[in-house]
């Protein structure tokens, strides 16, 4: 009989099912994440330990949505950089345009080896930390009710993009 802890975390099938979804109606997906010393992002770029990634085939080259690591290339202010995400460190994938998605608890701790889970106690289930706080403040769903489109940057306008004519 399989034991609930071996099984594989459905958060990276989860990843891989919204990215299809988000891609076959032509929306934008964005992944927020969780940043610390396991990522691999630029941290100019992030904020409040956060950062907020457009994973669409426009906006990357080479993405893979593994079950480990989300890597991908991608061009910050015209530089060609390397990023790799642990799925664990994903705290939503959402569509831009409407906001539908899901989120995810983050999970803090580094892998551990038995005796040293034994040591720590379980964290409380109605214990919030401060990344799961800012989780529920994005506030996403899958059915999207009540979510308002995320709105372009503030600035000098809206980006300029390409439209591909086929």
């Amino acid at each position: 009989m399989l034991n609930v802890a071996d099984s594989n975390s459905t958060r990276p099938y989860l990843i891989r099912a919204l990215y299809e979804w988000c891609t076959d109606n032509g929306f934008t997906p964005y992944v927020a994440v969780h940043v610390d010393e396991t990522v691999q992002v630029p941290l100019e770029y992030v904020k409040n330990g956060e950062i907020v990634l457009n994973i669409s085939l426009d906006a990357t080259s080479s993405l893979k949505l593994g079950n480990e690591f989300i890597e991908f290339k991608a061009r910050f202010s015209g530089t060609a950089r390397g990023i790799m995400v642990p799925v664990s460190r994903v705290l939503a994938i959402y569509a831009r345009e409407n906001g539908q998605g899901m989120a995810f608890p983050i999970q803090l701790q580094s892998p551990t080896t038995d005796a040293d889970a034994d040591a720590k106690p379980a964290p409380s289930a109605n214990a919030a930390s401060p990344a799961m706080k800012s989780t529920r403040n994005l506030n996403l769903t899958l059915s999207g009710e009540g979510v308002p489109p995320i709105p372009p940057p503030k600035g000098g306008g809206r980006r300029p993009q390409l439209k591909r004519v086929k």
